[in-house]
C-alpha cells in the first residue's frame, strides 16, 4: 500500500500503516441531533465517506463508526422549547439525518452509536479517571484535571501556559483550573427526567467529551487507526478525548488524526447571526444532491470550502459535462465492474487519492479522461470514467435522468449569474467571472458584452 495521509497529531504526511494488516478501524465525531444538518455537516459527512470509500478501494476491510450525540445542553433546551421529550426530538432529527445522508450518497457507517446507549461505559471510564487521580469531584460535578495529564495540548499544539494566557473564564463551581473540563454534570431540578442518570458520584448526565471516548473505545478498542472530525473539533473536543482516553488506558487513542476544513458562505464564516446559515434541506431545494456532493468532492478535504450559489451552479455545469460524455458513449459494463489500474488515467487517479485523498487532482483526471472518451468514443474508457467516478460516490445516476433534471435555468437565475459576474469583474476576480461565463455556456446560455451591459441568449 502506498497511501499517505496528513496526521494532525504529527503535523506531517505519513505512510498509512494500520494496526491490523488489511483492516482499518475509524471513528468520526458525528452530529448533535437537536436540529437539521447544515452544509458544514454535509462537508464532514462527505469528506469521511470519501476517505472510507478509498480505504475499501485499496482492499481494506473498514470498521467505520460515526457517533450520534443525543444528549447535551442544546438538546435539552430545544426539547423544552418544543414541548417534546428528548427522545421524541432526537428520534426525529436522527431520521432527518439518515434521509440527508442517503440523498448525499453517504455509505452507512458500520455503527452509529447513540450516546445515551453508552452511559454505563461513560460512568465506568469516569470512575477509572477518579481512581487514577486525573479527575476530581466538585459539588455535584466531576471534572478532569488537565494539569495532571502530561502531554495535554499535543494535538492542537497549544501549551497550558499559552491557553492560560488567553483564558478569560473565572474558576467557577469548584474547578481547580479554568481549563479543567466536566466529565459528569450534576442534575438540576429544572432539567427533565429523561436527561438524568444514576451514578456513584450523583444523579446527572455525561459531559460531551467523555461520550466519544467511551463510544470509540467500546466499539473499536482502546487504540484504533483513524479518528476524524471537523477542524473546529481539534480543540478542545479532540484534545480532551485524548486526555481522558489515554489517561485511563495509558495507550494512544488513535494513530492518525484527520480533520476536514471549515465551510464559509460567500467568503464569510457561516453563522446564524449573519443570516448565511443553510441546512442541507434548504440547499437541496435549489440544487440536486449530487451537485452538492461534487461541489464538496472537488475541493481537498482539509481546505476551506467557500459555499455560494455561483460555485454550486458551476459544479452542476461541470458534472453535466461528465454525464454528457457517459450518455454519448455507452460505458462498457466490464470496465465498470473491474478497474484497470494499469491504465494511465487510472494510475494518475490512484496516485492523487493515495496522496492524502487529493480529490481536486483526481477530479481533474476524470475531466481529462472524459475528453479522451469524447474523441475516441471508446466504451472501455467510458466505463473507466464511470468506475473512477464511483470511487468518489459520483456518476452513479442514469446520465439521461441527471441531464434531464434541472436542465434549464430560469430567467431570474440567469440574471443573478450575470449580476454576480459583473461584481466579480468589478472586484478584478477575473477567474470567477470567466467561470460564471463558462458555467452558463455549459447550460446553453451565451453572454454578449457591450458598452451598455451584458445580454444573453439561449442556444440549442
Amino acid at each position: 500500500m502506498s497511501l499517505r495521509i496528513f496526521n494532525t497529531l504529527s503535523k506531517e504526511l505519513e505512510q498509512f500503516v494500520p494496526i491490523r494488516e488489511g483492516h482499518v478501524s475509524m471513528y468520526v465525531c458525528g452530529m448533535t441531533v437537536y436540529d437539521f444538518c447544515h452544509i458544514g455537516h454535509a462537508r464532514s459527512m462527505i469528506a469521511f465517506d470519501l476517505i472510507q470509500r478509498w480505504f475499501k478501494v485499496l482492499g481494506y476491510q473498514v470498521n467505520f463508526v460515526r457517533n450520534i450525540t443525543d444528549i447535551d445542553d442544546k438538546i435539552i433546551r430545544r426539547s423544552l422549547e418544543n414541548g417534546e421529550s428528548i427522545r421524541a426530538l432526537t428520534d426525529r432529527m436522527i431520521l432527518a439525518l439518515q434521509e440527508d445522508s442517503m440523498k448525499l450518497n453517504i455509505q452507512a457507517p458500520n455503527a452509529q452509536p447513540r450516546a445515551t446507549d453508552y452511559v454505563a461505559q461513560m460512568v465506568s471510564l469516569i470512575e477509572t479517571l477518579l481512581d487514577k487521580g486525573l479527575a476530581y469531584q466538585a459539588a455535584q460535578d466531576v471534572n478532569f484535571s488537565v494539569r495532571r495529564f502530561k502531554g495535554y495540548g499535543k494535538l492542537s499544539g497549544k501549551s497550558l501556559d499559552e491557553l492560560h494566557a488567553g483564558e478569560r473564564v473565572a474558576v467557577l463551581d469548584g474547578k481547580e483550573d479554568p481549563l479543567d473540563f466536566v466529565l459528569w454534570k450534576g442534575a438540576k431540578e429544572s432539567e427533565p427526567q429523561d436527561a438524568k442518570w444514576p451514578a456513584p458520584f450523583g444523579i446527572g448526565r455525561p459531559g460531551w467529551h467523555i461520550e466519544c471516548s467511551a463510544m470509540s473505545c467500546a466499539l473499536l478498542g482502546q487504540t484504533f487507526d483513524v479518528h476524524g472530525g471537523g477542524a473546529d473539533l481539534q480543540f478542545p473536543h479532540h484534545e480532551n478525548e485524548i486526555a481522558q482516553s489515554e489517561g485511563a488506558s495509558g495507550q494512544a487513542l488513535a494513530r492518525y488524526w484527520l480533520h476536514n476544513g471549515f465551510v464559509n458562505v460567500d467568503n464569510e464564516k457561516m453563522s446564524k447571526s449573519l443570516g448565511n446559515f443553510f441546512t442541507i434541506r434548504e440547499v437541496l431545494e435549489v440544487f440536486d444532491a449530487e451537485t452538492l456532493r461534487f461541489f464538496v468532492v472537488r475541493s481537498h478535504y482539509r481546505s476551506p470550502l467557500n459555499y455560494s450559489d455561483v460555485h454550486l451552479n458551476d459544479a452542476r455545469a461541470s458534472l453535466k459535462r461528465l454525464y454528457t460524455t457517459l450518455q454519448t458513449v455507452q460505458p462498457s459494463e466490464i470496465a465498470i465492474s473491474q478497474i484497470d489500474w494499469s491504465n494511465a488515467y487510472a494510475k494518475r487517479f490512484k496516485q492523487a487519492m493515495d496522496e492524502d485523498f487529493a480529490t481536486p487532482e483526481a477530479v481533474s483526471v476524470l475531466f481529462e479522461l472524459a475528453g479522451e472518451v469524447n474523441k475516441s468514443k471508446d466504451a472501455h474508457l467510458s466505463g473507466l470514467l464511470k468506475a473512477l467516478g464511483s470511487c468518489l460516490g459520483l456518476l452513479e445516476s442514469s446520465p439521461s435522468a441527471f441531464l434531464k433534471a434541472g436542465a434549464s435555468l430560469g430567467e431570474q437565475e440567469i440574471e443573478q449569474q450575470i449580476t454576480a459576474r459583473a461584481q466579480a469583474k468589478k472586484d478584478k476576480n477575473f477567474v470567477l467571472a470567466d467561470d460564471i461565463r463558462k458555467a452558463l455556456l455549459e447550460q446553453g446560455i451565451v453572454l454578449k458584452d457591450s458598452a451598455t451591459g451584458t445580454t444573453w441568449e439561449q442556444v440549442h
